[in-house]
């Protein structure tokens, strides 16, 4: 990923080190694309890619003071990239194993719950089953083939036949529901631990 003239590049890491904003903004012109070229080939799908694209900038910037400028940013860029995807899917999967198992009525963990959580297992996943159901089928559908069976948003949107950004949509509008009902139900304890952990999305 070869992308600028390696003085100029040198010029714009010792200018980025400093603060320089305008440096950064012309480093995300420059390398922005093929960057989401390369994640989007990972994670296969665009808007996850986007997200970790920009999340990716905003650990730069954090941390601009700390470049070398002597060494390949490239190769930096390349590993913060990796590092990213590897933590979202990691993520991906602890959470559709947290949530198969509390809908299955399994433990969220292995302690034994104690007499503050009063919460049993089995009224953990009617808890959640009953909000899952509250929604509307379409939400209920995308919800299920995004966050139970792990389908990415661009396979979600060609199976319900709608556009990713409504399956985008029909995602947070379900995860407001489901907290809200929960939270409605059930003063959550240590029960929010664990459910939140699988509910809501991570910064990307």
């Amino acid at each position: 990923m070869r992308v600028l003239e390696e003085s100029y590049q040198r010029d714009l890491l010792i200018r980025l080190k400093k603060g320089d904003k305008s440096a950064f903004n012309e480093i995300y012109k420059v390398f922005s694309k093929p960057l989401y070229l390369k994640v989007l080939r990972m994670v296969k799908d665009k808007d996850v890619a986007d997200e970790l694209i920009q999340e990716l900038f905003i650990k730069l910037w954090d941390n601009h003071d700390k470049i070398d400028e002597q060494r390949s940013f490239q190769s930096y860029l390349y590993v913060i990239a990796q590092n990213l995807v590897y933590n979202h899917f990691r993520k991906l999967e602890s959470d559709q194993r947290l949530l198969r198992s509390v809908l299955a009525g399994e433990l969220l963990d292995n302690r034994a719950p104690n007499a503050d959580e009063q919460l049993t297992q089995k009224e953990v996943s009617g808890l959640v089953k009953n909000a899952i159901d509250q929604l509307s089928p379409q939400r209920k559908q995308a919800f299920m083939l995004c966050k139970i069976e792990g389908k990415s948003y661009r396979e979600a949107s060609e199976i319900m036949g709608v556009s990713v950004a409504t399956i985008n949509s029909h995602i947070t509008q379900s995860l407001q529901t489901i907290k809200a009902y929960i939270l409605k139900h059930r003063d959550m304890h240590m029960l929010m631990i664990g459910v939140y952990m699988a509910f809501v999305p991570a910064l990307r």
